[in-house]
């Protein structure tokens, strides 16, 4: 028996979300007296794995799995736990994921607990941590099932090294082409420097920035603070910036170190995407805008005067101490 996680990748090489999974694995496979198993797609160099506990590999080469398609990767994953043995099945929280991670259960005929948010408080019962109604709660899940499936919330664990000797398996699981019956048209990628997926920290702007003119003041805080760059979904919706950027529930969620909200007011599906982020930080000329009632730090005035200023300021900071 082993613990099997799904290694994410993209371009060949692994998201910061594999890493944080591999890091929990290795902790939970240690009080269940196992080891850890990672089923990787087109992934280039596996040998990263073994700096946080990854025992063994398979790697799974296949051209139809170019772009992801749920039906497929989920069956990939069900036919690497089967083989393995796996009793337990420990994905991310990622878009991908968060479509994968059902596919998977019902495929194992699993129970499956989602937004897990630390190591299980019992591995018999096998009890999780969860949070629950948009993050705003927590709660204690116990699978009774013989196979247990579980997603990772994002940034929850972080990234612990723990050199393993790892081995290597070529690893070619049956395709249905009726998994493939869904065509992807297109991909559409942020073109920014940090990935929010990836993100400890990330910058993130509204209308009150008053139009894509200014987007530079914001993108210059981000470099400095080698952030990802965001917005909320009205600023999407009219063309400021790519859908690939809009966050909250109806967008992609975040849960970086820090977020940073510049001229957004706070609208609930808004704080709900964000709300599992550390530390919160908002400026806004509106002082009773519902932002600064879940913020962690907060500034009442015009992000256009104050950008410029804390950004140069920040330079300043990393002058001095680098």
């Amino acid at each position: 028996m082993s613990l099997l996680i799904y290694a994410e990748s993209a371009d060949g090489k692994f998201k910061k979300v594999a890493l944080e999974l591999a890091s929990y694995a290795k902790k939970v496979a240690e009080s269940l007296g196992t080891t850890v198993t990672a089923v990787t797609v087109n992934a280039t160099n596996v040998s990263e794995l073994s700096n946080y506990g990854v025992d063994k590999v398979l790697k799974v080469t296949n051209d139809k799995l170019a772009n992801f398609t749920a039906k497929a990767y989920a069956d990939v994953i069900k036919q690497a736990a089967q083989k393995e043995g796996a009793k337990v099945i420990v994905l991310s929280s990622t878009t991908d994921s968060l479509y994968l991670a059902p596919l998977v259960a019902v495929g194992l005929e699993a129970g499956f607990a989602s937004n897990v948010v630390g190591l299980p408080l019992s591995t018999s019962p096998f009890q999780v941590k969860r949070t629950a109604f948009s993050n705003k709660a927590f709660n204690t899940t116990e699978i009774a099932t013989d196979v247990k499936v579980v997603s990772l919330a994002k940034n929850s664990f972080g990234l612990v090294e723990s050199s393993a000797s790892l081995s290597e398996e070529a690893f070619a699981p049956t395709l249905n082409d009726a998994d493939f019956s869904v065509k992807l048209e297109s991909v559409e990628k942020a073109s920014g420097k940090v990935s929010i997926a990836d993100a400890d920290i990330v910058v993130s702007g509204g209308r009150g920035l008053k139009g894509p003119e200014n987007w530079h003041l914001l993108e210059d805080l981000a470099t400095v603070l080698g952030a990802a760059t965001a917005c909320s979904k009205p600023v999407s919706d009219i063309g400021w910036r790519p859908h690939s950027e809009h966050v909250g529930q109806t967008g992609k969620p975040v849960a970086s170190n820090l977020y940073i909200a510049l001229g957004i007011s706070g609208a609930i599906q808004h704080i709900a995407g964000i709300n599992s982020s550390k530390v919160k930080v908002v400026i806004n000329t509106d002082a009773e805008a519902p932002f600064f009632k879940v913020a962690d730090y907060g500034i009442v005035g015009d992000a256009l005067e104050i950008l410029p200023r804390l950004t140069q300021k920040l330079k300043e900071f990393k002058a001095n101490n680098s």
